[in-house]
């Protein structure tokens, strides 16, 4: 199973603010869409960093209320890993969990068409193993 596989599942869309945005425009669009990070873009449309619950819950612990008079571009993680759709989820899934992150964009001849997060990754290994049992299962009752 490969990163495309996902997106055709998930679709492409991506919730992103720009660096210039307040932080507490960036919890919105957390809490509106129900996701754990924001890509950060360029105004020419290119990747200029992440936000996730963890950047904030970090921020909150050094700033406390004055988190809130903070901008995207003072917590964001500007270096962002990505992936291609050809990648093999397994790797992507080794990636994540190795590096300590849980979402990756999704990066396509220079061209954003996605981001995926871990539960993306974990679901697609679960239905891909479950399709092996099954498969599995037929073969033995042959």
């Amino acid at each position: 199973m490969y990163v495309s596989d996902i997106l055709k599942v998930k679709g492409g869309e991506v919730v992103s603010i720009t660096a210039t945005e307040s932080i507490y425009a960036a919890l919105s669009l957390m809490a509106t869409n129900k996701i754990g990070a924001v890509l950060v873009t360029e105004p020419q449309g290119g990747i200029a960093g992440i936000i996730s619950e963890r950047d904030l819950v970090r921020a909150m612990h050094k700033f406390g209320k004055d988190l809130f008079d903070k901008h995207v571009s003072d917590l964001m993680t500007t270096t962002v890993v990505t992936c291609s759709p050809k990648d093999p989820v397994a790797a992507i899934m080794g990636m994540m969990t190795s590096q300590r992150f849980r979402h990756v964009p999704v990066v396509e001849d220079g061209k954003l068409v996605g981001m995926i997060s871990i539960g993306d990754v974990v679901k697609s290994r679960i239905e891909e193993a479950q399709f092996e049992v099954d498969a599995l299962r037929r073969y033995i009752a042959l």
